[in-house]
C-alpha cells in the first residue's frame, strides 16, 4: 500500500524536494507577477460589468455616471498601490496586513484583520472559479447543467497545480496571465486603429433599451451610483496578495515585490479604464435581468460585455473575439491562483503563532504549505456547492473583508510611522517617513470611506453573512490560541521540576488467546522487570475462557492468567474497572498496559484487526497513572512496506527470520525467572 501511495503522489505532484531546496522554489518578477497578479487582472473581465449592471436599474441614462465611477475606482486602486508599497518594504516577512495590523494595534486586531482575509481568499476563489464556469457554460450550453460540479472539478485542479509547488504552478499560469494581458491590449489598439479610420462600432445590444426599475431621484441616485462604485471596488482585490506573498520572491525581496505591485497597478488600470470606455463607446447594454432588455431576440442569452465588446471590435476578425473569450475564461479559473498563494503562507504564519492548527505551518514535499491549500480549497468547494455556483450571489459576499483589511492596514503604518518618527534623528530619514506616512493617512481615510459605503450598499443583499463569520473565525481563533497557551503552560517543566519515579510498577498484558502476538507481548513485558506481571483476560464465552486457561496450563507459561468475568459480554469497561481499582488503591504506582496488535499492510485489513485494542486504549489513555505500549506483530501483508529501503523499527522481524524470544523452549527455559 505504502508504495503505490507513494508512486500516486509522486505522479499528482512530483518527486519530494529538499528544505535545502527551498531557494529554488522562489519567483522572478516576470513568475511572480502572473501568480500574484491574476486576481486583480482577472477582475477587470467583471468589474465593468457590475457597474454597468448596477446602473442599469436606473435605466440606460444612469450609464452616464459610468466614467465618474469607474474614475473613483482608479483613484481608490492607485492610492491603495502606493500605501501598499510602503508595507511590503517595512514588513518583508510576509505577514502583510496580518503582520502591520498586530504590531502596530495589537494582536487582538491583527486576528480581526486575519479573520477577515481568510474569507476573503476562499471568497476570491469560489467568486472566480463560479464566474469562469458561468463564461464557459455560455459559450457551451450543454455545461449550464453541470456548472456545479464543473466548479468543483477546476477547484481540485487547481489544488492538484498548486500543491506541486509554487514555482511550477506559477511557471503554469504565466502563459494564459500574458495571453490574457495580450488579449486586452490587442483589443485596445484595434479599437483605437478602426475609430481613427472612421469605422462605427456598435454593439449587438446597442439598439436594446433598458426598461427601469424604478424611478431614482435625489438621495436614490447618490445611494445607486455609490451601490455601482461598491461593485467595481471588486477590481481591488488581490492587491494585497502581493504583501502577504513576499517571501516567495528572489532577493532582493522587498523591491521585487514593490515592483511587481506597481506593474500590477498600472496594467490592471490600464485595462479597466480601456474596458470600461469600449463598453461606452460601443454602446454595450446589460441588465440585471435580461426581460429588463427590450428589443433582445427570443431565444437569445445575455452575453457578458467584454464578450459583447471583443465581438464588436473584432467584427472584421471574428477569431480573435474567439481567443478574447477563451482567455477571459481561462484567466478567471486562473484568478484563484492567487488566493491559492496567500493563503496558505498567512494561514503557516497565523499557525506559527498559535491562532490556527500547527499542522498549517509544515511544508509538504514538494514545500508548498500543502495543508493550508487543502484547507482552502474545501472552504471554496462548500461555498461554490451552497451557492450553487452562482455569481450573482457570491458576489455579495465579496470585497467586505479585503476593505477591512486595507482599511486596518493603513491605520497600522501611520502608527508604524509615527513610532519611528519619535526616535529618528535622521532628517532625510525623517523626511521619508513623513512622506510615507502621508500616504498611508490618505488611504488609511480613503479605505475606511469605501469600507462604509460597501458595507452600507451590500448588507442587506447577503453581506451581512461576512459580517457575521468575520468575528465567529476571530472567536476560532482566540479558542485554538487559549488552547494551545494553556497546554505549554500545563506542560512547562520549571528550573526546580522532579521526576518522582513510580513506587512500584504493575505491568499487565492483555490476552485474547494464546499466539506469536501475545507471548511476543509476554516476553517483552518480562523484560522490562516490573514489580509484579500478570496476563488479564475478560470472560466473554465460558467455554472459550476454559479452553484459554487449560492451554495457559500446559505450556507453562509462567505468569499469573487473571480472568475478569464480564457477564454482559463487554470488553473494554471490565479492563477499564479493574485497571482504575489498582490505581485508586496504589496512587503512587504506574500500571503499564501491553496490548499485542498486528501490523497489515492494507487499509482495508486494518478495519478487520485491532479495532477492540483501538477503542481500549483510548479509554486507558484518560486513565491518570496508567502507560499504554503497544506490541506489535508484522503480519505477512506488511513485509513489502517493511522490505522498502527506511530504517526497520526496533524489534520487526521479517518473514523466515527466527524469533528466539517466542519459542516455546525459551519459555519453559524461563520459568523460574522473576517477572
Amino acid at each position: 500500500m505504502g508504495s503505490v501511495s507513494d508512486a500516486v503522489k509522486r505522479v499528482l505532484f512530483g518527486r519530494a524536494l529538499h528544505s535545502d531546496q527551498l531557494g529554488e522554489t522562489l519567483l522572478p518578477k516576470r513568475i511572480a507577477l502572473p501568480v500574484f497578479a491574476s486576481d486583480a487582472l482577472s477582475s477587470n473581465a467583471y468589474a465593468t460589468q457590475e457597474i454597468l449592471l448596477i446602473l442599469s436599474l436606473g435605466g440606460v441614462a444612469f450609464f452616464a455616471y459610468a466614467p465618474w465611477v469607474a474614475a473613483a475606482v482608479v483613484l481608490v486602486f492607485f492610492v491603495v498601490v502606493a500605501s501598499y508599497r510602503q508595507n511590503v518594504h517595512a514588513y518583508p516577512s510576509g505577514g502583510g496586513d496580518y503582520e502591520v495590523v498586530s504590531t502596530n494595534l495589537g494582536p487582538r486586531a491583527g486576528v480581526f484583520v486575519a479573520s477577515a482575509l481568510l474569507v476573503d481568499y476562499i471568497l476570491t476563489v469560489a467568486v472566480s472559479i463560479s464566474s469562469a464556469v458561468a463564461n464557459i457554460a455560455s459559450a457551451f450550453a450543454p455545461a449550464q447543467q453541470h456548472k456545479v460540479a464543473l466548479a468543483i472539478a477546476l477547484v481540485v485542479l487547481l489544488t492538484l497545480m498548486n500543491l506541486r509547488g509554487v514555482r511550477e504552478s506559477g511557471t503554469a499560469f504565466a502563459v494564459p496571465t500574458y495571453a490574457f494581458m495580450l488579449a486586452i491590449f490587442t483589443m485596445l489598439i484595434w479599437a483605437m486603429a478602426r475609430l481613427a479610420s472612421g469605422d462605427v462600432l456598435l454593439a449587438e445590444s446597442a439598439a436594446w433599451e433598458i426598461a427601469p426599475e424604478d424611478t431614482y431621484t435625489g438621495l436614490a441616485v447618490a445611494f445607486l451610483v455609490a451601490r455601482a462604485f461598491s461593485s467595481g471596488t471588486t477590481a481591488l482585490t488581490g492587491v494585497e496578495a502581493i504583501s502577504n506573498g513576499v517571501p516567495a520572491f528572489r532577493h532582493p525581496k522587498s523591491r521585487n515585490a514593490a515592483t511587481t505591485l506597481l506593474l500590477l497597478g498600472g496594467i490592471s488600470m490600464t485595462m479597466f479604464v480601456g474596458i470600461t470606455w469600449l463598453a461606452l463607446e460601443t454602446q454595450v447594454h446589460v441588465a440585471e435581468s435580461a426581460e429588463d432588455l427590450i428589443g433582445m431576440p427570443e431565444g437569445t442569452y445575455q452575453k457578458t460585455v467584454i464578450a459583447q465588446v471583443a465581438e464588436t471590435v473584432f467584427s472584421n476578425a471574428p477569431w480573435l473575439a474567439v481567443v478574447v473569450a477563451a482567455v477571459t475564461a481561462l484567466i478567471l479559473v486562473l484568478a484563484a491562483n492567487t488566493a491559492f498563494n496567500g493563503f496558505p503562507v498567512l494561514g503557516s504564519i497565523l499557525a506559527r503563532d498559535g491562532y490556527l492548527p500547527r499542522q498549517l505551518h509544515t511544508r509538504g514535499d514538494r514545500l508548498a504549505f500543502s495543508n493550508g491549500i487543502i484547507t482552502l480549497a474545501g472552504g471554496a468547494i462548500l461555498l461554490i456547492y451552497v451557492y450553487r455556483a452562482q455569481v450573482s450571489g457570491l458576489i455579495q459576499l465579496y470585497i467586505i473583508g479585503v476593505f477591512v483589511s486595507f482599511t486596518m492596514s493603513q491605520l497600522g503604518m501611520v502608527r508604524h510611522w509615527t513610532r519611528h518618527l519619535r526616535t529618528e534623528t535622521d532628517p532625510a530619514a525623517r523626511a521619508h517617513m513623513m512622506r510615507s506616512r502621508a500616504v498611508n493617512s490618505v488611504g488609511f481615510v480613503l479605505t475606511g470611506t469605501v469600507l462604509v459605503i460597501v458595507l452600507v450598499t451590500k448588507f442587506t443583499r447577503g453581506a451581512w453573512i461576512v459580517v457575521l463569520a468575520m468575528p465567529l473565525i476571530y472567536l476560532v481563533m482566540q479558542a485554538i490560541r487559549s488552547h494551545y497557551d494553556k497546554v505549554s503552560l500545563e506542560l512547562a517543566a520549571g528550573d526546580e521540576e522532579v521526576v518522582t519515579l513510580p513506587s512500584r510498577v504493575h505491568s499487565i498484558v492483555l490476552v485474547s488467546k494464546i499466539h506469536k502476538p501475545t507471548l511476543r507481548a509476554l516476553a517483552y513485558a518480562r523484560a522490562t522487570r516490573p514489580t509484579t506481571l500478570e496476563a488479564v483476560t475478560v470472560n466473554v464465552d465460558d467455554d472459550g475462557t476454559r479452553r484459554l486457561s487449560d492451554e495457559w496450563e500446559r505450556r507453562r507459561i509462567p505468569v499469573t492468567l487473571k480472568v475478569l468475568d464480564s457477564p454482559y459480554r463487554e470488553i473494554t469497561r471490565p479492563i477499564l474497572e479493574y485497571v482504575r481499582g489498582l490505581s485508586r488503591s496504589s496512587p503512587r504506582d504506574l500500571v503499564c498496559i501491553y496490548v499485542p496488535e498486528y501490523v497489515v499492510g492494507h487499509w482495508w485489513e486494518q478495519l478487520l484487526h485491532n479495532q477492540s485494542a483501538l477503542r481500549l486504549k483510548t479509554r486507558l489513555l484518560f486513565t491518570p497513572s496508567v502507560m499504554v505500549v503497544s506490541v506489535p506483530w508484522q503480519l505477512l501483508s506488511s513485509e513489502r512496506i517493511a522490505d522498502e529501503p527506511e530504517m526497520p523499527a526496533p524489534g520487526a522481524l521479517r518473514r523466515g527470520e527466527p524469533d528466539p524470544e517466542l519459542a516455546e523452549e525459551y519459555v519453559a527455559r524461563e520459568q523460574g525467572a522473576r517477572p
